[in-house]
């Protein structure tokens, strides 16, 4: 199986982390052996952290997309991941792509509420309380399934000085179980791989969304079929030809 990890970030230390990580825990949960192929967002922000940056993503995501799963690029894939907390993009690429499209948070949802009715998302960075309630409300989920934290700090800082951050995050933790999470999911980037190191400090299961988006990208069957698109004005070539079809079909 071939996936691509695209993330939607700019910063390539995040990248090489998602990548590292990703590596790691195929054997430790399981999975079968992927050839896991990792990608940065060509513009955009370092590292997304509110609503401008998240818009300017989504467009940066799907000509990410295009560079990759373009008519020049001879090798398919099997699915893609857009690794990065709130997934920028990821139904307008579910409507081009002929494979599927996983993304971080949406997959630790799936996967959490698999295991307890009320779930708390952690993430870095303040700006992202609203867009990620919004996002799980779109998706069927309200406050009452899903409650969303965050500690000041953004996931770019945590990736810098995840030991500093931890201690934050246990305490953010700590008062979402207090309020009836039975799943806490460290979600982002830039906090990937601390999910174990949280664990041992509370009672309740930790997920790490990126392991979570492995599981749901090895789960996933076929795609549903692109939507036809209208010409667009402006874009590169690499995106126009993109949102016209004109991709490598894997099989």
């Amino acid at each position: 199986m071939r996936i691509l990890l695209l993330n939607g970030n700019t910063d390539p230390a995040i990248t090489t982390l998602i990548a590292t990580r990703a590596a790691e825990a195929l054997p430790r949960l399981g999975l079968p052996a992927c050839d896991l192929v990792p990608a940065t967002a060509p513009f955009g922000a370092r590292y997304i952290a509110t609503r401008a940056a998240v818009t300017i993503a989504g467009h940066a995501v799907l000509t990410g997309l295009a560079q990759h799963i373009g008519p020049h690029n001879p090798q398919g894939f099997d699915a893609a991941i857009i690794a990065c907390f709130g997934e920028p993009a990821i139904e307008a690429a579910r409507e081009l792509l002929p494979i599927p499209v996983v993304g971080m948070a949406e997959a630790s949802i799936t996967l959490a509420l698999e295991q307890a009715p009320r779930i708390a998302l952690l993430t870095g960075g303040t700006a992202w309380v609203p867009m990620l309630e919004e996002f799980a409300l779109i998706r069927g989920h309200g406050r009452d399934r899903v409650q969303v934290r965050s500690v000041p700090p953004t996931g770019d800082m945590i990736a810098r000085e995840p030991e500093k951050a931890l201690g934050l995050i246990a305490e953010e933790a700590r008062q979402a179980v207090a309020e009836g999470a039975g799943v806490v999911v460290l979600g982002g980037a830039g906090l990937v791989g601390l999910a174990p190191k949280l664990a041992a400090m509370l009672p309740v299961p930790v997920l790490d969304s990126l392991d979570c988006a492995l599981i749901m990208a090895c789960r996933a069957g076929t795609a549903p079929g692109r939507v036809a698109q209208a010409p667009q004005n402006g874009l590169g070539p690499q995106l126009a030809a993109f949102m016209q079809g004109e991709m490598q079909k894997t099989t």
